[in-house]
């Protein structure tokens, strides 16, 4: 359902001791990426994406999309700002980081058409 939530990315510095963190907290499954540090979670309900090396520790909320560009522009028309929209990744989808007119930070998710 459009607006929904539909991904978290977690950007830190050290994506293992994240990783550890919430899998302990939570007892999310963990799901590595190839050989890099970086991995997902599986929650009840949703993906949580985890990334080392991100200069500043955050949590970023997406939203769920049917058509990416129309919703990057309806962002951009609202006052708020939007980044480049990735390129689709199968099994995942596309997203877009975005800030509200006030400097909020989300992003925009338009999942990979095999998953929804």
């Amino acid at each position: 359902m459009p607006g929904s939530l539909s991904h978290v990315e977690i950007g830190v510095a050290d994506a293992p001791q994240s990783l550890v963190f919430f899998q302990r907290l939570f007892d999310w499954s963990p799901q590595r990426l190839g050989a890099t540090e970086d991995a997902w979670l599986q929650t009840p309900s949703i993906r949580v994406g985890v990334h080392g090396d991100d200069p500043q520790s955050r949590m970023v909320v997406y939203f769920r999309v049917s058509d990416m560009a129309d919703s990057v522009s309806r962002v951009r028309a609202l006052g708020g700002q939007a980044g480049d929209i990735s390129p689709h990744e199968p099994g995942f989808g596309r997203f877009c980081q975005c800030h509200d007119p006030q400097s909020v930070c989300f992003g925009l998710h338009q999942p990979d058409p095999l998953e929804s």
